[in-house]
């Protein structure tokens, strides 16, 4: 399994298993601008239809297979499935065609079942993406216990934690205001608190989804957020945001020069640029991810000038 790179997942489209048109967006005929999607058996399909959405994938993942070859060869976005717990989850590790997706999302991970999870998703060429969504989430022991737990039981194959905002508003019986950002809610501890606990621990996270059609200018204001806190993606609930979430990952003109003389082997230890004191050592780690992403987001125009097209990175699979 080749190595991707978190920052090569922007907007995160969440699609029921049972959608029809599933197929062309994972082939990248439709929704082009989209660079990572899921394709979830788990809230976004009610139970009793559970078996028709099951049986919706499989026949999905079989025309994958035959007609345009598994993930590897996709220009298509990463895509990734979320079973509705470890059970289904071991169901589908033993398909054939479950290599045509690049991995699992697992729903509400805790150290409760972190043993049940890491049993069932063996496959050793899917990657990982757990979502923290129960109530241990309010915890920072909790979650610097887990973080280490995730490394020894899931090892390298975690590619990103996804924050579920909406799961743990619920915990608390609350729901987003629309005329505000998450972080203007007890989120506004979570998000800090674990871009911390387990960004320290080497963990990439992604924003929760902004669910608020009406309101693009909130979701730029949340995004950018969520970027100052050093999150990697944001999940999408509408196609009208995969736009708006990916362009928000672009990177200054500023910090991208900032970065490129921090990273210069010629640097000197402290140096000043733009009335801001720049030290190599201390920065190294912000100047090598703002490279990644513009790496596969772009970089944003200058005042006045003409945006030029984003040239993606290629995915080594």
């Amino acid at each position: 399994m080749g190595k991707i790179s978190p920052f090569a997942l922007g907007a995160t489209l969440y699609m029921p298993a049972t959608r029809p048109d599933i197929l062309d967006v994972m082939q990248g005929t439709k929704l082009s601008g989209l660079r990572s999607m899921v394709i979830c058996l788990e809230d976004a399909v009610a139970a009793a239809d559970v078996e028709h959405a099951l049986d919706a994938l499989r026949t999905v993942l079989g025309q994958a297979r035959s007609g345009a070859g598994d993930a590897s060869t996709s220009s298509g976005p990463l895509v990734f499935v979320r079973p509705r717990d470890a059970q289904m989850a071991a169901y589908l590790n033993d398909w054939a065609n479950i290599t045509c997706v690049d991995g699992f999302v697992l729903p509400k991970l805790s150290m409760a079942n972190l043993s049940q999870w890491a049993g069932a998703v063996s496959n050793p060429d899917l990657l990982l993406m757990p979502t923290l969504e129960t109530r241990e989430v309010f915890h920072s022991s909790a979650m610097s216990d887990l973080g280490c737990a995730m490394h020894e039981a899931l090892g390298e194959r975690v590619l990103a934690l996804r924050i579920g905002g909406n799961d743990l508003m619920s915990c608390l019986g609350l729901r987003r205001n629309p005329a505000t950002t998450l972080y203007q809610t007890p989120m506004g501890y979570v998000i800090p608190m674990l871009a911390g606990v387990l960004g320290a621990q080497g963990f990439a996270l992604t924003g929760p989804v902004f669910e608020q059609l009406a309101t693009p200018q909130l979701l730029a204001e949340e995004l950018q957020l969520d970027i100052a806190h050093g999150l990697v993606g944001k999940t999408a609930i509408h196609p009208s945001q995969i736009a708006p979430i990916n362009e928000g990952f672009r990177v200054s003109i500023e910090d991208l020069n900032c970065a490129r003389m921090i990273l210069n082997d010629t640097a000197p230890a402290v140096f000043r640029h733009n009335d801001a004191m720049l030290e190599p050592a201390t920065h190294h780690s912000w100047a090598v991810n703002i490279l990644e992403r513009a790496k596969w987001h772009g970089v944003k125009p200058a005042d006045g000038a003409i945006a030029e097209p984003v040239r993606l990175a290629e995915v080594a699979r």
